[in-house]
């Protein structure tokens, strides 16, 4: 369960009385331990801290030089969450077990964090509902690798990279390359910026980047129309089934964004709205509205419906898809007396959910570096249960790349218990290359939500679904240590002497003939320009039995050559790395948008299998 692993969360803090912080069974504090646990407003380490919390701290300079002193609403100037993203993040990744957790009942249970006996070390770097300082964060990891952490655990949400701060997107990657170069692995959340293209964020090499999927649980609700039809949607509501009450529509009189306090004909009954995808905000508003003008009840119609933590609980507010809203709008034009009546919420686990990426999670191909395949992998990040501060319950629903990336966090906590030599660059291999593309359960392929769900591909989930079980077993690994970062990415990225020196603290020459950033040995493939023919590199090395052997199993994308030199690969006592090349060519004869394929390395035990993306580019066509 990850005992002796220590896990650092930069995040908005911690609420260290949560029963899921408790350190029931927990032995000594590892003695590579050096951080500590810093006082603070409602912040007494003596009691906040034990043998699971062993280090919290907080960081609020770098935001006061920028902003000036601020006004923090609801706040701690403390390790404290006055937020509660920090501490559902942190509950995520490591939280104990504790008994009879639920939101008001539904998704009841036993809450564990992915790694229940790994330590955690929180360093608070963002405040007022989430505002971080670029050099907070980067003090922050400055301190954790001094600190002694494992794994870096990074929720922090940036816009497109494009127009990010520069300092906030270059301070996370070039801090975390220095985590990666002591050995930490450094796992942060995608964006929430999806379904749109080229909108993942962190995308660094050297980081594990997370999309995030929906789970096996759903909250199905009955809605049962006047004349005995059922239809099913989703809801958190946690109140009693309602009577049956009037069904309205807007119709002419007005639109569910228009609504407003005047709105007296949605008093006294239930509303139906439609709403376009990504109306988030809009949904909050129009709950609010219909409430405050006496409405018994809303139902909304959009896709996709899997993120319920929009809703609120104290009113019946029930999600449906727009094909459900369609008939039920139907039934309220054509009947004399529509009505409708409101059931609670079941929670229902397993059939007949199937696994989707969320349509908030950001998309590749990666807008920075196009030859550097992101997402990465896809974690669980649509209606999480974890710990929050303490307000009207101690558990509370949340969804985001964020509620990802801990689950990554847990399950490479878990790795480097088991394999405490791997580097991160092992680890991040064998997440890649034993992921899931289809539903574990129901073997159904993984649907990426969008304006048209589609099968998911390698810019949606990197190399699939999360399969921890697999990642302890990868049989092969694509290694890479600081040099491969420096020489093979950072030189052909086009960084000059001085820039890299900065990055890497010491003084570096790149080579006069660049290598090409194809042979970057990653646990995948992207081409983003391919007119001909090309020639590319990529050595593993085995983990598994000492006497091996692998055959290439090639799925070429659309239009596309592949061949493997050698297509065997043979592991002895005196041969633990191999190098392999791949040719790849085109036929096409025009400009194509990204074809997906794989490499599958397998010995009949293991599948380590390597994404491919590539797109045909003919310069004299582009455009």
């Amino acid at each position: 369960m990850g005992d002796g692993v220590i896990i650092g969360v930069l995040d908005t803090g911690i609420w260290p009385e949560s029963e899921a912080f408790n350190d029931k069974g927990l032995g000594p504090i590892p003695s590579k331990w050096k951080g500590h646990c810093q006082s603070g407003i409602d912040f007494d380490p003596a009691k906040a801290c034990n043998k699971k919390l062993i280090g919290a701290k907080y960081f609020l300079k770098g935001f006061e030089a920028e902003l000036g002193r601020p006004f923090l609403k609801n706040e701690f100037v403390s390790p404290r969450d006055g937020n509660g993203h920090g501490t559902h993040i942190s509950s995520t990744a490591a939280g104990s077990f504790a008994p009879n957790a639920s939101y008001h009942g539904l998704a009841y249970g036993i809450v564990r964090g992915g790694a229940p006996k790994v330590r955690i070390a929180m360093y608070k770097v963002c405040w007022d509902s989430g505002v971080c300082n670029s050099a907070d964060i980067i003090k922050g990891i400055d301190e954790a690798i001094n600190d002694g952490v494992d794994v870096l655990s990074i929720s922090i949400g940036l816009t497109t990279p494009q127009y990010v701060d520069v300092d906030l997107r270059n301070g996370i990657a070039f801090a975390s390359y220095h985590a990666v170069g002591r050995g930490i692995t450094v796992v942060c959340s995608g964006g929430n910026e999806g379904p749109i293209a080229q909108t993942v964020d962190d995308t660094s090499p050297w980081i594990i980047t997370v999309a995030a999927s929906s789970i096996d649980r759903s909250f199905p609700t009955l809605i049962t129309l006047g004349n005995n039809r059922t239809f099913v949607g989703q809801s958190l509501y946690t109140g009693k089934e309602t009577n049956f009450i009037n069904i309205v529509y807007p119709e002419r009189k007005c639109y569910c964004d228009k609504l407003n306090a005047n709105d007296k004909w949605a008093t006294g009954n239930v509303v139906l709205c439609f709403l376009v995808q990504g109306d988030d905000l809009l949904l909050s508003t129009t709950q609010q509205v219909v409430q405050e003008v006496g409405g018994l009840g809303l139902i909304v119609a959009k896709n996709p419906i899997t993120d319920l933590n929009i809703y609120t609980s104290d009113f019946p507010s029930i999600g449906v898809s727009l094909d459900v809203g369609a008939q039920l709008l139907n039934y309220i034009r054509y009947s004399r007396k529509p009505q409708v009546k409101l059931s609670a919420p079941k929670t229902h686990v397993r059939k007949p959910v199937s696994t989707h990426i969320a349509s908030f999670s950001s998309r590749g191909p990666n807008s920075v570096t196009p030859a550097i395949l992101k997402q990465d992998i896809a974690a669980p990040g649509v209606n999480i249960l974890a710990v929050v501060p303490p307000k009207e319950t101690p558990y509370e629903f949340d969804s985001g790349t964020s509620m990802a990336a801990p689950h990554i966090s847990g399950i490479v906590a878990l790795l480097k218990s088991l394999h405490p030599h791997w580097s991160p660059a092992d680890i991040k291999s064998a997440l890649v290359t034993t992921a899931w593309q289809t539903d574990p359960h129901s073997g159904e392929p993984i649907i990426a939500e969008g304006n048209t769900d589609k099968i998911a591909d390698p810019f949606d989930f990197g190399g699939g679904l999360v399969n921890a079980n697999g990642a302890n077993d990868p049989g092969l690994v694509y290694d890479m240590g600081e040099s491969d970062y420096v020489f093979n990415y950072l030189c052909p990225m086009g960084y000059n002497t001085g820039a890299i020196g900065r990055i890497t603290n010491r003084f570096v020459t790149c080579a006069n003939k660049m290598p090409s950033i194809l042979d970057f040995n990653l646990p995948s493939l992207t081409i983003p320009r391919l007119k001909r023919t090309v020639s590319v590199k990529r050595t593993v090395t085995n983990v598994g039995p000492v006497n091996s052997q692998y055959k290439a199993i090639i799925e070429p994308p659309l239009g596309i050559t592949i061949k493997v030199m050698p297509e065997t690969l043979i592991f002895n006592s005196s041969i633990e790395k191999i190098s392999f090349t791949l040719t790849i060519s085109t036929t096409h004869k025009y400009n194509t948008g990204y074809y997906f394929g794989s490499l599958t390395w397998t010995d009949e035990v293991h599948r380590v299998r390597s994404p491919i993306s590539v797109r045909t580019e003919f310069p004299e066509l582009a455009g």
